[in-house]
């Protein structure tokens, strides 16, 4: 990378959420970026995410909450309906100001093709269908060898590829990986009417919802417990899906059919990983579900993930020598990911033994902790 100019260089591993709002954040502050995926361009992966208050204060520094706001759909409810169908409504904090929602369901795609934009516009490069395959260090610096047998050497380097992360390997930080007994279901469908916010229904062994991602789409998951994470042919899912959603009435009842025709259902394993060691071996640094992956239950793997871009990219602003400012960034994120990754684990226990109600205050109060400045 051509850093004649004195500027700083950074390799981003992953272009997912967390390594294109990272990518966004450095080239705001003039580093040299660049961006390598495994995959292929366009290929987020799943349908919709929730953009929580802390996911938006994030992308609010970066100048990008009110694009995301505009493309999915606000909202600042979540409504937890039990087996009784009693709600219990969950107000959440509203951390962009009182005039704006205090939070949002967007659609992932959309989500990457803004942070993408937007990384592209501050100069960031971004290269598909590459890896790094070998990693050295020394003077200060990071020396990558990358899966096409090119080179970079940069001031920093990046692992923001996920909870299979390639790079977390090979910094000497061997992670398990959990699975919590359970698989998630999503299915896009047309926005009901009355999904004017997240909607959960609990129901005999399963848990569904329904999150509004756009004026005219949604998605619906279910939670499936106590299976093994096996695989399903394509052509199953949809059935499937609906299938188990039967016992369910009400609401689910009315968008049942919908979901058993949707040609858009993902399964997914409920799976976590933290890694309990440093993140960094001194010039390079694994963040997002690399480093802390929770399971979807409290909704806030991105917001993590956008924290993370946006906190590490403040310590380097603050500290030239990149150890310390990642020392400082580590410091910064550890007790806040881990308190999330751990509740969200409670949680997919709590729903496994059918004590619904008794995840709600857990719910509500890492809501009301990831409030907390980053």
């Amino acid at each position: 990378m051509d850093n004649s100019d004195g500027a700083r260089s950074a390799l981003i591993v992953g272009a997912g959420i967390a390594g294109l709002t990272t990518a966004c954040a450095l080239a705001r502050r003039g580093w040299l970026v660049e961006v390598i995926e495994t995959g292929a361009e366009g290929a987020a992966a799943g349908w919709g995410l929730s953009l929580t208050g802390p996911s938006l204060r994030a992308l609010d520094g970066l100048g990008l909450a009110d694009q995301c706001l505009a493309t999915g759909y606000g909202m600042s409810v979540i409504t937890n309906v039990d087996a009784n169908g009693v709600a219990n409504p969950i107000e959440l904090p509203r951390l962009i100001g009182q005039d704006r929602p205090a939070m949002a369901g967007i659609a992932r795609p959309e989500l990457h093709r803004i942070l993408r934009t937007e990384a592209l516009r501050l100069g960031a490069r971004i290269h598909y269908g590459l890896s790094v395959s070998h990693l050295d260090h020394g003077d200060g610096q990071a020396r990558a060898e990358l899966t096409d047998a090119t080179v970079r050497t940069v001031d920093l380097l990046v692992g923001a590829d996920g909870i299979r992360s390639v790079v977390r390997d090979l910094i000497g930080r061997p992670t398990p990986i959990r699975y919590h007994g359970q698989m998630v279901w999503r299915a896009l469908v047309p926005r009901p009417d009355w999904a004017t916010s997240i909607h959960t229904f609990v129901g005999t062994g399963h848990q569904t919802g329904v999150v509004p991602i756009s004026p005219s789409q949604a998605y619906v998951f279910l939670t499936e417990n106590e299976v093994r994470p096996d695989v399903l042919p394509d052509a199953d899912l949809a059935p499937r899906m609906g299938d188990l959603l039967a016992p369910f009435s009400g609401r689910v009842a009315e968008i049942r059919p919908q979901v058993a025709r949707s040609d858009s259902v993902i399964r997914r394993p409920v799976q976590t990983a933290f890694v309990d060691t440093s993140w960094s071996d001194g010039t390079s640094i694994v963040i997002g579900d690399a480093a802390h992956a929770p399971s979807p239950q409290m909704a806030s793997g991105a917001a993590l993930a956008i924290e993370d871009g946006l906190v590490l990219a403040q310590e380097l602003d603050r500290c030239q020598d990149t150890r310390k400012a990642l020392e400082a960034f580590m410091d910064r994120r550890r007790e806040r990911c881990a308190v999330l990754v751990k509740t969200s684990v409670a949680i997919a226990g709590l729903e496994q033994e059918q004590r619904h109600r008794d995840s709600y205050p857990l719910i509500e109060a890492c809501h009301q902790r990831m409030a907390l400045p980053a």
